[in-house]
């Protein structure tokens, strides 16, 4: 093993970020660059996978010179990435439009019409995910009715980091986890279904074929190689889901254990060896074969926190504008000195499941300044943070040990607040770069370097910060009347997006 390393590409949300890997799981070197995430419309989040792939060949020429700096063998890459974004490409090869991104919220229209066209609980049971903004067939269907010119020309449809292997490659394929989220996958047999797929109304040639995450889906053309510096013919192995990736990293391999994910969204994965599905969460395959990784996502969390940052007009980086936010909103006390949010800035996804959801500040006064509404934001992200957990112990997959890693977990402001709201230690991850650190490790073990056993020691785990008694009160209080505020105002919600009720079906889910 002297000598060799491999490559975890991470196509993120609000960078792409790149890491050279020697086992078990040594950091040589580390390569980003900023991705731009566009919300034309509200409930819109799209991106330009032409900007992943010039981010991705630049980092990879660093990377790559790295390796011949340190004289480190490159044995292969995998690219992990948002699931389930939505890439479209024409007969040329040629990206259609932006991608849509997994946390839109456009085709709420679609989801009431596809709930009302199927057995959703047969759906569920089969697939192991609700009909929801998620689905890849509920975008496709928006597509088709507002972008018809668009929709006619769909011949590729496959997802962020299923884009990049296919430039680093020339092969077209979808990795599992993409496939299962996209609701295009029966938990029976494991494969993408021609029925499933005709929710979609896209021919089944546009869905490339499936496979593993830790298989050897191509290798770098020569192409590929003049541009990004790799060598030609490195194997490129099948893909994973960031989240999931970085659960793998945080060493989520025990049944109890939880990671929440502080990136541009808010994700909670929790390791089990059995599959509950509920409409409330998604569900996807572990890394590690044999578990599944039950999982939700809120739309909007770090990048809420960058939106705000941009809205109060203070300058400087996002990481810096955090900073000055964090020091301000220690100084307030838990509650925000009266002011509560609803963090839903791109409607919400679990567990509500309501695209038309939106972003609110209540109870605010001419006393308050900015730093209440900073505060006031972290808490809506550990308030919804709880929500989760609570729908994960009614569904019995019992949480008992808290995980937090990436960019959000450094504010020590913020993780007392979630620790405080959860009454439950929270252990930082130090693995800054879990996605790709996560797919890295995949690359590792279908290179024969390490094996899934040795995922435990993957972890760096750092502080963990104990939750303070004398919040709990408070914040079970406040709590309260989070989940209250959703619910009252669910319905102006729905009559200011001009939406019709709900069916019953749909109503109950509060």
């Amino acid at each position: 093993m002297r000598g060799e390393a491999v490559i975890g590409l991470d196509i993120g949300t609000t960078s792409t970020l790149g890491a050279l890997i020697a086992p078990p799981g040594d950091i040589i070197a580390v390569a980003t660059r900023s991705t731009t995430l566009s919300s034309p419309h509200p409930g819109w989040a799209e991106e330009d996978p032409e900007q992943w792939r010039r981010n991705a060949w630049e980092i990879l020429r660093e990377l790559s010179a790295a390796a011949s700096a340190k004289s480190r063998t490159l044995r292969g890459i995998c690219v992990t990435g948002m699931v389930p974004a939505l890439v479209l490409l024409d007969e040329d090869g040629a990206v259609i439009r932006p991608s849509i991104q997994q946390s839109d919220g456009r085709a709420a229209a679609e989801v009431g019409e596809l709930r009302a066209e199927i057995d959703e609980a047969k759906f569920l049971r089969r697939t192991g995910n609700g009909v929801n903004q998620q689905l890849i067939a509920t975008k496709l269907r928006w597509l088709e009715r507002h972008e018809p010119g668009a929709f006619g020309r769909i011949r590729t449809v496959f997802g962020s980091y299923d884009y990049i292997n296919w430039r680093l490659t020339g092969r077209r394929g979808v990795e599992r986890n993409w496939a299962l989220e996209a609701g295009l996958v029966d938990l029976a047999d494991d494969r993408i279904h021609d029925d499933l797929v005709a929710l979609t109304h896209v021919s089944r040639s546009a869905f490339p074929t499936l496979h593993d995450s830790q298989s050897v889906f191509g290798a770098v053309t020569a192409e590929a190689a003049a541009q990004t510096g790799l060598p030609e013919g490195l194997a490129v192995f099948g893909g994973a889901a960031d989240h999931i990736a970085s659960a793998l990293a945080a060493g989520l391999v025990d049944p109890g254990d939880v990671l929440l994910k502080f990136g541009g969204a808010g994700d909670i994965v929790v390791a089990s060896d059995v599959a509950r599905p509920d409409w409330r969460l998604f569900l996807d395959y572990h890394l590690v074969p044999g578990l599944y990784a039950p999982n939700g996502c809120m739309a909007a969390s770090g990048s809420a926190l960058n939106w705000l940052a941009g809205a109060l007009l203070l300058e400087g980086t996002d990481e810096s504008r955090h900073a000055a936010f964090d020091r301000l909103a220690a100084k307030i006390p838990p509650g925000s000195d009266g002011v509560l949010c609803l963090p839903y800035f791109l409607g919400e996804k679990t567990p509500v499941q309501d695209p038309l959801a939106r972003g609110a500040f209540v109870g605010l006064s001419l006393s308050h300044g900015p730093a209440h509404l900073w505060r006031a934001l972290l808490e809506a992200v550990a308030f919804g943070f709880r929500h989760h957990v609570e729908v994960l112990d009614e569904i019995g997959y019992a949480p008992r040990r808290f995980l937090a890693s990436d960019g959000g977990s450094r504010s020590r402001v913020w993780m007392q607040i979630v620790a405080d709201v959860l009454q439950a230690p929270v252990t930082l991850i130090e693995n800054a770069h879990g996605s790709a650190i996560g797919a890295a490790f995949v690359a590792m073990v279908a290179s024969s370097l390490v094996g899934w056993g040795d995922a435990g020691r993957l972890a760096r785990l750092g502080a963990t910060i104990v939750p303070d008694p004398a919040n709990a009160a408070a914040y079970d209080r406040i709590y309260r009347e989070y989940r209250e505020l959703y619910r009252a105002l669910r319905p102006l919600f729905r009559s200011r997006a001009g939406a019709a009720e709900p069916t019953q079906q749909a109503s109950v889910r509060t």
